[in-house]
C-alpha cells in the first residue's frame, strides 16, 4: 500500500501542469529516515487509499499521544486548599494573592520555553521533564509553615508548570490537522477538567484517612502523594510521548512521511525547510505584529475570567449549605458533565468544521446560568445553574482549538502565538482571583455579572475573529483565481508581483508574499 501511496515524483512533476487542481494535494519534500533521503510528493487526500493509511495514522497517534498527555494534565491540576488556609492562619486576600503569584512565573516563562522545546526538537524529554519537577516542587507545598514561605513555593511552581500546556498546545499541532484539533484540545483540557472531578473523591478520600498520620495534617499529605505520583508518571511518559511527526520512534518510515506531508498540505506550505521555519526570534516578532495573535489573546482572556469560578468551585458549591466532605462530593458530576459537553462540542465542531457557534452557544448557556444563581437561592435551580456555569468551558476549550489552526505557519511563529496568547491569558486567571471572594457570597452576584460580561466581550471577540479570517480567505481565493488566470503579475503587494508560470518571487517577493501565495495555491483555508 505505501508504494502505491508513494508515487514516483517525476511522472507527478510531468503530469502536473495539466492538472491544476493537484495543487491544493501536492507537496514535495526530502525527508531523511534513517540515513536514506526519500523523495515524497502527490499524496493525494481524495483518494481511498490515502484516507486508509490516514485514518490508521491518526488513530495510532491518537492512542500514544492523547492519554499520557491527559493524564499529565490531571496530575498538574490538583491544587486544592483542603485545610492548608486554616493550618497556615491565612487571611482571604493573603490566599488570593497565594493562588495569583503563582501567574508571575508562569506567564513569564511560558513563550522562552515553547520556543526552546521548538528548538530542541524533543517533547518527550521537555514535557515530562518539567511536569517532574512541577510534582517536586508540588509536594514541598507540605513543607510550608506560613504564608511567606507558601509564595516563595507557588512562584517556583509556576515556573515549572510554565512549559506544560502551551507545549502540549504546540505538540498537538505537530500532529494533527486543524479539523482535528477542537476534539484533541478539548480532549487535552479534559485533564483539568476531570481533576476538577474526581480531585474532590480523592481528597475526600486522604482527608478522611490520612489525618493525624505521622503527625502530618490530611492536606500535607495530599501534596506529598500527589506530587510523588506526579513524578513517577513524568518518568514513565519519557517513554511514551512522540517528539516531532518526522522523527517519532513509534512511526514507521512510511507513517512519518505522512504525518509531516498531511500537516504540509493543511497549512499550505511545506513547513520543512529552515528558510520558512526561520530564527526562533523571528518567529517571536511575527507572532507579536500578527494582530490575530491579539485577538485571541483578548479573547482567551476574557473568557478565562469568566470560567475563573472554577478556582473556587467547591466555595461556590458549598454555600448550597452542606458540609465539607459532601461539598467535595457534589462536584463530582458537575465538572463530569462539563466534560461530556466539551467533548460533544469539540467532536461536533470539528465534523462540521465550525469554531463560531461552537464557541458562542456554550457561552450564552453560561450566562444564562450565572443569570439564575444571581436571582434565586432555591437549592434545585442553584445547582442546575452550577452545572450550565460548568458546562460553558465547552466554548473556551474550543477556543483553544482555533488557536493553531489560525496561525498554521512559520513552525516558530505559530510555538510563539500559542505561548504568548496563553500567557497573556493569564491575566486573566489573576484576575478571577478576586471576582469570587467570600464576602459576594451565598448568591454572588457581582461574581456573577463580571463573569456574564466577559462572555459578552468574548463573543464581541469571536466575532471579530471569524470577520478577519473571512476576509483573509477572500482574499487567498483571489490570489488563486489570479494565479489561474495565467496573466503575469496579477497579484500585487506592495508594488511587487508573481510570476505565475514559475511560481517562484520576482522583484524581490518577501517571504510573507510567498507564504500567502503558497496558502492561497494549496486547498488551505482558515476555519470560520
Amino acid at each position: 500500500m505505501g508504494e502505491k501511496i508513494l508515487k514516483d515524483a517525476d511522472l507527478h512533476r510531468s503530469t502536473a501542469a495539466n492538472q491544476d487542481t493537484h495543487d491544493a494535494h501536492s507537496v514535495e519534500q526530502v525527508t531523511e529516515i534513517s540515513g536514506v533521503s526519500t523523495a515524497v510528493a502527490a499524496l493525494d487526500p481524495n483518494s481511498e487509499e490515502y484516507k486508509v493509511m490516514e485514518k490508521r495514522l491518526v488513530r495510532k497517534i491518537d492512542i500514544r499521544l492523547m492519554p499520557i498527555l491527559v493524564l499529565l494534565y490531571i496530575l498538574i491540576s490538583t491544587a486544592r486548599d483542603n485545610g492548608l488556609v486554616r493550618d497556615l492562619n491565612l487571611l482571604d486576600k493573603e490566599y488570593q494573592t497565594a493562588l495569583s503569584i503563582l501567574f508571575v512565573g508562569y506567564i513569564t516563562f511560558q513563550i522562552p520555553s515553547n520556543m526552546l522545546m521548538t528548538r530542541l526538537g524533543r517533547p518527550s524529554l521537555y514535557i515530562p521533564t518539567f511536569v517532574a519537577l512541577w510534582g517536586v516542587v508540588s509536594a514541598c507545598t507540605a513543607a510550608a509553615t506560613g504564608y511567606h514561605s507558601l509564595l516563595a513555593v507557588r512562584i517556583c511552581l509556576g515556573v515549572v508548570e510554565a512549559p506544560f500546556f502551551p507545549g502540549a498546545l504546540a505538540l498537538l499541532g505537530y500532529f494533527y490537522k486543524k479539523e482535528e484539533m477542537a476534539t484533541r484540545t478539548a480532549l487535552l483540557f479534559s485533564g483539568s477538567i476531570i481533576s476538577n472531578a474526581f480531585s474532590g473523591l480523592i481528597s475526600a478520600g486522604i482527608l478522611s484517612g490520612m489525618e493525624g498520620k505521622a503527625g502530618l495534617p490530611s492536606w500535607r499529605w495530599l501534596f506529598i502523594l500527589e506530587g510523588s505520583i506526579t513524578v513517577a508518571i513524568a518518568g514513565m511518559a519519557v517513554f511514551i510521548l512522540p517528539d516531532m511527526p518526522g522523527n517519532s520512534k513509534f512511526l514507521t518510515p512510511e507513517e512519518r512521511i505522512i504525518a509531516v506531508n498531511r500537516l504540509s498540505v493543511n497549512a499550505g506550505s511545506t513547513l520543512s525547510t529552515a528558510d520558512e521555519d526561520g530564527t526562533p526570534m523571528q518567529g517571536f516578532f511575527m507572532a507579536v505584529k500578527d494582530i490575530k495573535t491579539w485577538v485571541l489573546a483578548f479573547m482567551l482572556t476574557a473568557v478565562t475570567v469568566g470560567v475563573g469560578f472554577n478556582q473556587f468551585f467547591p466555595t461556590i458549591v458549598g454555600s448550597l449549605g452542606y458540609s465539607h466532605t459532601v461539598t467535595l462530593l457534589l462536584t463530582a458530576p458537575i465538572w463530569f458533565f462539563a466534560f461530556l459537553a466539551c467533548l460533544a462540542n469539540g467532536l461536533h465542531s470539528d465534523r462540521v468544521q465550525e469554531r463560531t457557534l461552537h464557541i458562542i452557544i456554550p457561552l450564552v448557556f453560561g450566562i444564562v446560568g450565572f443569570i439564575i444563581a444571581s436571582t434565586t437561592t432555591s437549592l434545585g435551580a442553584r445547582f442546575f445553574a452550577l452545572f450550565i456555569e460548568a458546562s460553558s468551558y465547552a466554548g473556551y476549550t474550543c477556543v483553544l482549538g482555533w488557536i493553531a489552526p489560525s496561525i498554521p505557519t512559520p513552525k516558530y511563529k505559530k510555538a510563539v502565538a500559542l505561548a504568548l496568547i496563553n500567557a497573556f491569558s493569564q491575566l486573566g486567571n489573576i484576575s478571577a482571583s478576586y471576582v469570587w471572594p467570600k464576602k459576594w457570597g451565598p448568591k454572588y452576584w457581582q461574581s456573577n455579572t463580571i463573569s456574564s460580561a466577559m462572555f459578552v466581550a468574548c463573543i464581541v471577540l469571536v466575532l471579530l475573529h471569524r470577520t478577519m479570517l473571512k476576509m483573509e480567505n477572500a482574499k487567498l481565493d483571489q490570489i488563486k483565481n489570479d494565479l489561474l488566470s495565467g496573466g503575469k503579475g496579477m497579484y500585487e503587494e506592495d508594488g511587487k508581483g508573481l510570476d505565475p508560470e514559475s511560481h517562484l518571487a520576482v522583484d524581490g517577493q518577501s517571504k510573507k508574499q510567498q507564504t500567502r501565495i503558497a496558502m492561497a495555491k494549496s486547498s488551505f483555508r482558515y476555519m470560520l
